[in-house]
């Protein structure tokens, strides 16, 4: 279960900050980093939602996503759609363990970003603060 958490935080953490605000409801591509910047995202419209993928990942996020797993180029963010005043609900995909999670993103301001997933009906959440890098 703590593997379960250290993965959804590790990849989840993206969601509020991926893609700062933008005017006409189009989200501007842009690029995140997760806390221990071992993970960069690079979100972007998808369709009339917003979707993540990994676009460079440590030596360590590679091996933790399985040998087999090509984790760059893997779509992690998928189909976020707003859900209120700054924030998107959708699902996250966990390239580790090979699941898909419920998750939130949350921007905090045009640099920062809160992702926040939940296992267990909601009992077990983990969130993390996403950087952006360009």
């Amino acid at each position: 279960m703590l593997r379960l958490l250290a993965s959804l935080a590790l990849l989840l953490a993206p969601s509020a900050a991926l893609a700062g605000p933008a005017t006409d409801g189009n989200f501007q591509p842009s690029e995140w980093r997760n806390p221990g910047n071992t993970v960069h995202i690079r979100a972007a419209n998808c369709g009339t939602n917003l979707c993540g993928v990994v676009v460079w990942a440590s030596t360590a996020a590679k091996s933790d996503a399985g040998g087999d797993t090509q984790l760059v180029g893997t779509q992690i963010l998928r189909n976020f759609h707003p859900a209120g005043h700054n924030s998107w609900r959708g699902s996250v995909y966990v390239p580790d363990i090979r699941h898909t999670f419920s998750g939130t993103l949350t921007v905090v301001d045009s640099d920062t970003m809160v992702g926040k997933g939940c296992v267990l009906f909601g009992l077990l959440c983990k969130s993390q603060i996403w950087t952006r890098l360009r």
